[in-house]
């Protein structure tokens, strides 16, 4: 796994604007390379807040959105539509807003689908990417260009809770009951899945997210009490932060700051 580099930014927004002119980079220069990029979204307020700066800023353009396949990396397990889902936020904050193609928009399924629980719901995304790995991904599973993560106070990332047995398994996504953030029941990528990304990052904006932060940069966590931790790409790990979530981080760690 790759060692994490440390971009702190002023504030939320200019996290969020920086972020969005690197992710356009970073799908250019993917669909440069080999005609197609793959991205993995996340929720929650800086997740949200990225993909709305993306739809603002005019570099958007840059990127043959016909040729970009679209996935999460977590899901709550309510029905299509519903506001909490991640799917309906990406939606209205960017999806709607660019020439996707259907078929390349992977949202994971929703409770008023075909699948009755979040354990179906699972197997059958599963499926869908194992469909969608080559000959030269790792396993089952893309090797996705960018795959964003969220993460909670608690160290969580996706719907990875510390100390539950979905961190302890090696499928590639798995139903999640009982998580100890409403709504409770969800669907996620694991930490194999995660890992199969060529950069991950990791987007932390607010005092509240400082502990977790110097948490999963602490050498000596462990993924399964600081889901966070074990976020790593193969080819490059980002912790993009504003400064107060950076306020705490390790000693040693080093930082690039940003005006």
């Amino acid at each position: 796994m790759s060692t994490p580099t440390v971009l702190v930014h002023r504030d939320q927004e200019l996290l969020a604007k920086a972020a969005a002119a690197r992710l356009v980079t970073r799908i250019v220069d993917a669909q440069a390379a080999r005609g197609t990029a793959s991205v993995v979204l996340t929720g929650g307020g800086v997740g949200t807040a990225v993909l709305a700066a993306l739809n603002a800023t005019p570099a958007r353009d840059a990127i043959d959105w016909r040729k970009l396949d679209v996935w999460w990396g977590d899901e709550r397990f309510l029905p299509t539509g519903d506001p909490e889902r991640n799917e309906t936020g990406a939606r209205a904050a960017l999806l709607d807003h660019v020439e996707l193609d259907p078929a390349r928009v992977h949202p994971m399924p929703a409770s008023d689908g075909p699948d009755a629980d979040p354990e179906a719901a699972a197997a059958r995304y599963a499926e869908e990417l194992r469909r969608a790995a080559r000959p030269e991904d790792h396993g089952p599973v893309p090797s996705f260009d960018v795959l964003m993560l969220g993460v909670g106070p608690d160290a969580h990332v996706a719907s990875l809770f510390p100390e539950m047995p979905a961190l302890y398994d090696d499928r590639p996504v798995v139903g999640v009951r009982g998580a100890p953030k409403p709504p409770p029941t969800r669907v996620s990528l694991t930490l194999h899945a995660l890992r199969a990304a060529r950069d991950v990052w990791v987007l932390a904006a607010g005092e509240s997210k400082a502990k977790a932060v110097r948490l999963g940069l602490s050498p000596e966590a462990g993924p399964v009490q600081v889901p966070v931790a074990g976020a790593r790409g193969r080819r490059s790990t980002l912790f993009l932060l504003d400064r107060a979530a950076a306020a705490e981080l390790p000693p040693g760690i080093e930082r690039i700051a940003s005006p």
